[in-house]
């Protein structure tokens, strides 16, 4: 292949690789926060209290969070100063190691008080990795984009997510529909050593990506920085705040309509654990579908001035998706997440190519890393905490978690619209934020 042809084709192979490696990233975080629902609370953390099981069950899914602010900064740095391909290959391999491990992991019942810690030290690994994982995938996509298509080559990483989902629902609803006994004693790990393939399948695809054309011009001029995050806060620290802030209802959105949810029907609504895992397998094809979709209408209507109408969608919807899952009818429920994936869905798609164009090229990893990463620890970590508190508090009554829902949504949208203004504000800065 000549120069020139490779060249041309890669935007699209970064494209593709952003997508298939945040999918395998996503697939081995997903898979775990599934087995946090059903199996971690009963195999890790024995109680004669399922309440309290569950809760330290989603306290260890929450450690991950907490982890990924670190792997921002840790691969930030690394991706700002010797390229984002080293950083991504080596956040890659440290979530296929990790993963692999938690499905080789003895139970409580077989190594006593060393299984939980054990647990909880892959689940940092795990946090570290997908720390570092999304700011180098949203860059190589959108660095090596043609002009004027940041939003939708960007929203490549985002998709993702929903094709990791999808691929870790399909996983568990294999396992789970095996004898209970089988899938507490075995089968629930098969989902984490499948992980050992993909992780080579990973490696192979991000191996033909050239590094990004972006960053070889900067590393090219000398503007390099020695301490990239440093320079972040001092240069650009409310832009850092208030991206946290935008990103609230795409990360805890995610986990408030899949993680939570699947606790939350089978304890308080009394449907099976195979039917909310096919109802979330319909939504996640549904939020698939719908993320490129988005990506393109963004593209014409504008960024920031989409970014607002979906966050205002998304405040609105928790409230039919609660009276539609409250019925436990799997049609209902179906069309009842979905409302509110759509929404979420659209935002987070977007999200991505919006802040990528906020921060100049010698510190963006590092920027839109501790940004996206911030907002995961607190929104994303807490979320499943939160609602599984209040539907204990608040036991029969939905409208606690509908309010909760909206609130996060309502985050997202101010942040917007601060961002927004801040933009035509630094207009007349050399490196303003990217097109609305």
């Amino acid at each position: 292949m000549t120069p020139a042809l490779d060249a041309t084709r890669q935007p699209v192979r970064a494209a593709a690789a952003a997508f298939i490696g945040t999918m395998i990233e996503w697939y081995d975080f997903y898979i775990y926060a599934t087995a946090a629902a059903l199996v971690f609370g009963e195999l890790y953390f024995p109680s004669h209290d399922p309440f309290i099981s569950t809760m330290a069950s989603f306290a260890t899914f929450a450690v991950g969070f907490f982890a990924r602010p670190l792997g921002g900064v840790i691969f930030g740095h690394l991706g700002d100063k010797i390229g984002r391909k080293k950083a991504l290959m080596t956040t890659l391999m440290m979530m296929g190691v990790a993963t692999v491990c938690v499905g080789l992991l003895p139970a409580y019942s077989k190594v006593g008080l060393l299984a939980p810690v054990l647990l909880v030290l892959l689940r940092v690994v795990q946090g570290i990795a997908v720390g570092g994982e999304w700011g180098g995938a949203v860059l190589m996509a959108a660095e090596h984009a043609p002009k004027g298509r940041r939003t939708f080559f960007a929203s490549f990483a985002q998709l993702g997510s929903p094709a990791g989902l999808i691929l870790s629902l399909i996983a568990f609803r294999a396992v789970t529909s095996m004898p209970h006994d089988e899938f507490i004693a075995w089968g629930w790990r098969l989902p984490f050593l499948v992980s050992a393939v993909l992780l080579v399948v990973g490696i192979l695809i991000r191996m033909g990506v050239n590094e990004s054309p972006e960053f070889e011009r900067e590393k090219l001029s000398k503007r390099t920085v020695d301490l990239p995050i440093a320079e972040v806060f001092r240069s650009s620290g409310a832009l850092v705040a208030f991206c946290i802030g935008a990103n609230t209802i795409g990360i805890a959105g995610v986990y408030f309509t899949n993680t939570f949810m699947i606790s939350y029907t089978t304890q308080y609504v009394g449907v099976t654990k195979s039917l909310i895992l096919d109802c979330l397998f319909a939504v996640a094809i549904i939020q698939f579908l719908t993320q490129p979709l988005a990506a393109l209408l963004a593209e014409k209507i504008g960024g920031a001035r989409f970014l607002k109408l979906t966050a205002l969608c998304a405040m609105i919807s928790p409230y039919p998706m609660f009276i539609l899952v409250q019925s436990g009818n799997m049609v209902s429920m179906i069309i009842g997440i979905a409302i509110a994936v759509v929404c979420m869905a659209s935002f987070y798609s977007v999200i991505a190519g919006f802040v990528s164009g906020v921060f100049p090229v010698r510190v963006r990893y590092s920027a839109i890393s501790i940004s996206y990463q911030v907002c995961g620890a607190i929104a994303g970590g807490l979320t499943p905490l939160v609602g599984t508190w209040l539907a204990h508090k608040f036991t029969g009554q939905w409208w606690p978690l509908a309010v909760f829902y909206t609130c996060l949504a309502g985050i997202s949208l101010l942040s917007i619209v601060v961002l927004d203004a801040l933009k035509h504000r630094r207009a007349d800065a050399p490196e303003a934020l990217a097109t609305r």
